[in-house]
């Protein structure tokens, strides 16, 4: 069965310019984008999104990252959503990524990693739905999907 997640594209890949190719990765792997926006994170946008790692050391750094620059976030559909996204994401830290991940080809850092995917369907809801409104997400299968 079909499912949805959501990705950011972080500023780091958007300001490289790598914002297409990971669409392109994505399109490849199966996924059809449901809804897409350029967005800039404000402080409280990242602290809202970021609200489970308050009071951890990264924390501040990650604040910072992601208001630097404009991101990219997405809900993606495709069969288990969730867990195919996080197999081509790759580990969180670039240089224990698995080559061919996105992490691996983009990702600069721990914290410069060049792309979120929700960790479960439940957060993606959630983390979807401070940036996109019911009506801004495409139901209908336009062909977006590489074939």
């Amino acid at each position: 069965m079909k499912t949805r997640s959501f990705t950011i594209v972080k500023p780091n890949a958007v300001a490289a310019g790598n914002t297409g190719r990971i669409l392109d990765i994505l399109a490849a792997a199966g996924f059809t984008l449901r809804a897409l926006k350029m967005v800039c994170f404000s402080r409280n946008d990242a602290y809202r999104f970021y609200s489970d790692h308050i009071g951890k050391p990264f924390f501040g750094e990650l604040v910072e990252f992601m208001t630097s620059g404009p991101s990219v976030v997405a809900i993606v559909e495709r069969e288990d959503a969730v867990a195919e996204l996080r197999k081509l994401v790759g580990a969180t830290d670039p240089a224990k990524a698995a080559e061919g991940t996105i992490r691996k080809l983009f990702g600069e850092s721990l914290t410069r990693n060049a792309i979120h995917a929700s960790d479960s369907q439940e957060h993606a809801v959630r983390e979807w739905s401070q940036w996109f409104w019911p009506g801004e997400i495409m139901e209908a299968d336009y062909g977006f999907t590489r074939k």
